[in-house]
């Protein structure tokens, strides 16, 4: 306390002490005890300073029992200080404690927008607290369930010897409790006794691994097949007694299968080349009608005869994009029409300008077509509908893979339709960007 704060104090004691002095000589004379009058003052100053404190501490009590409505109560002196302080160091508690509570809203918030899950134990391990990603995951109710053991909430019994064992060093597998799918839950102790549970739905990449599991199991495959017939009739070459004849068919053999292992090769390197291959721009046009002449000339060429093959087209049209590209997705088509069409089927190859701008062309066949069940995953590598017949055909199991490649690259659409019995039909959908009447000669 300042000496300026100390003075008016310390006149009023003086004041109350003279005044009790001049009632208690008063008093004195009064019953004949004259330094009466000294000890009523003192006295008098004490009770009033005690009073005045007394009231002053219960303005200042009552004010924190409310809660700190408004301002402290003010006044002169050591309260009127202590007042102040008190006040000042409780609005300093109350931003710093706003600001740390905006802080772990923010923190929250950004957890709960992640896209993995997250989920907070005690040390009895009752959940605390969870974003509705990890509620999802789990099938939790964010609010209901907090504060109860997450061995009760989540029954996974791999789940709850993962939790007890107490060895987080792997992350867990689960089936998701939401369906068809994989979480990878992850556990991390931090603070006191406390985890911290992260879930990821690993279902895409899962089945990305799956897929490349099967990819190279499938190269593999149909890779060794034919290097192991050509290993055969190159050992049957060298070990025994061929007649001319003999020795002829086998070489055509060996020729059969060096062309597929060529056909296999090529694909993939198609495929490579497409995916690590940028989008192609819509400022690159070229001549429909030449394209369409050379993948009929290549199907003729494959057919030998054997198909009626017809071209409907209107050839006054141009398509923005790579030539190598659409050439590769029609030629693929046309070219199953022919392998999978019995000998006397027709093929038709058709080019339509569709209504808001777009265009197809359309690959329709009379062969045996193809069960829905099957069209979701024509366009996986290596699947096949039929694989001794898909083999027999001289197919890689690529093409189809290939054309939807194609289209996505240049923003379209490979559409599938086929009924057992009554053939199929393969469309490519162009859109309107990128395809557009013929343009003069001058302004190519």
């Amino acid at each position: 306390m300042t000496v300026i704060g100390f003075l008016p104090r310390l006149a009023l004691v003086g004041l109350i002490v003279i005044a009790g002095d001049l009632v208690g000589r008063a008093l004195g004379t009064l019953v004949g005890y004259s330094q009466i009058g000294e000890w009523f003052g003192v006295l008098a100053a004490v009770v009033t300073l005690l009073l005045i404190d007394t009231l002053r501490i219960r303005r200042l009590m009552q004010w924190l029992r409310e809660k700190q409505p408004g301002e402290a109560p003010r006044g002169s002196g050591y309260w009127g200080d202590l007042a102040y302080l008190i006040e000042r160091a409780l609005r300093k508690r109350d931003r710093a404690i706003a600001q740390e509570r905006l802080q772990l809203q923010q923190f929250l918030s950004a957890i709960e927008a992640s896209p993995n899950g997250v989920l907070m134990l005690d040390a009895h391990d009752h959940m605390t607290w969870c974003n509705r990603m990890a509620a999802d995951h789990f099938a939790l109710d964010p609010q209901r369930d907090l504060q109860q053991r997450i061995t009760n909430l989540v029954r996974y019994p791999s789940f709850v010897s993962y939790l007890q064992a107490g060895r987080f060093n792997e992350p867990l597998l689960l089936a998701s409790s939401r369906g068809p799918g994989t979480l990878s839950v992850i556990v991390r102790p931090y603070g006191e006794g406390l985890r911290l549970v992260l879930t990821q739905d690993v279902t895409e990449r899962e089945r990305a691994e799956s897929m490349r599991r099967d990819f190279v199991a499938n190269v593999s495959h149909e890779i060794r097949t034919p290097l192991t017939v050509l290993s055969g009739f190159i050992e049957t070459m060298s070990s025994l007694p061929l007649s001319e004849a003999e020795r002829r068919r086998v070489l055509v053999l060996m020729g059969h299968q060096t062309e597929r292992m060529l056909g296999l090769v090529s694909d993939l390197l198609t495929l490579a080349q497409l995916e690590g291959s940028p989008r192609p721009g819509a400022d690159r046009w070229l001549e429909l009608a030449p394209l369409l002449k050379r993948v009929e000339a290549d199907a003729n060429a494959l057919s030998g005869g054997r198909h009626r093959i017809r071209v409907e087209a209107d050839m006054s049209i141009q398509l923005a994009g790579i030539e190598a590209e659409l050439l590769s997705a029609i030629s693929n088509l046309l070219s199953n029409a022919v392998r999978y069409t019995p000998e006397g089927g027709d093929i038709e190859l058709s080019w339509r300008r569709l209504p808001e701008g777009g265009g197809q062309i359309c690959v329709q066949d009379s062969g045996p077509g193809i069960a829905k069940e099957h069209w979701p995953r024509l366009t996986e590598r290596f699947y096949r509908v039929d694989g001794s017949r898909s083999r027999d055909t001289g197919g890689t199991g690529l093409g189809l893979s290939i054309v939807k490649h194609v289209m996505q690259r240049h923003g379209g659409e490979l559409q599938v339709f086929s009924e057992v019995g009554k053939g199929s039909r393969f469309s490519l959908l162009m859109p309107p960007a990128r395809v557009r009447d013929n343009a003069p000669a001058d302004g190519h």
